[in-house]
């Protein structure tokens, strides 16, 4: 088992509402976290401990106005940080590509979640995780956003691509 550690300058972190208006997309770097993956063969396998943290303070859209509502509506004060935690791996549909479900902790909520995601390396040492799936805001305790006449839709779009460097300290793996 291989322990990789994230890249926060090359991992990243998109997500898209749609709105009566325009979409609304917010995206940030700096996810941090680390990876245990079984490397070997044709397939790469994630295992436990596989976690990643990122500050909600980071999330932005490049627009002042969404961005100090997102702040707000995130509560970033009392809920700094956003956590996803890898509970199991399961080969997925193509050959690159695995199920993983997991819990995700956000805005004081936690809730367990499945997607699908590719996995490869970029070279001997580095791991690249990516995929997406919407989300409901509202499943977090965060209505949609409403003024006037800009409603935002509740289901966000949610894409990550992680770049994660081998460590070689041994990996402890969690009992179960």
């Amino acid at each position: 088992m291989a322990r990789f550690v994230l890249v926060p300058e090359r991992s990243e972190l998109w997500a898209e509402a749609r709105s009566t208006l325009h979409p609304v997309r917010v995206h940030t770097f700096g996810l941090t976290g680390e990876i245990a993956a079984e490397v070997g063969g044709e397939r790469i396998l994630l295992a436990t401990p596989t976690q990643v943290d990122f500050e909600s303070r980071r999330l932005r859209s490049g627009g002042a106005l969404i961005d100090r509502e997102l702040q707000r509506r995130l509560d970033v004060p009392r809920y700094p940080s956003i956590r996803a935690e890898l509970v199991t791996a399961s080969p997925g549909v193509e050959p690159d590509s695995l199920r993983l479900i997991g819990t995700l902790g956000f805005h004081g909520v936690t809730r367990t979640l499945d997607v699908e995601v590719k996995v490869r390396l970029e070279d001997s040492a580095t791991l690249l995780v990516e995929g997406g799936r919407p989300i409901d805001m509202r499943d977090f305790g965060l209505p949609p956003p409403s003024f006037l006449l800009f409603k935002v839709d509740p289901l966000v779009q949610v894409r990550a691509r992680l770049v994660a460097r081998k460590d070689e300290a041994p990996v402890r793996l969690r009992a179960e």
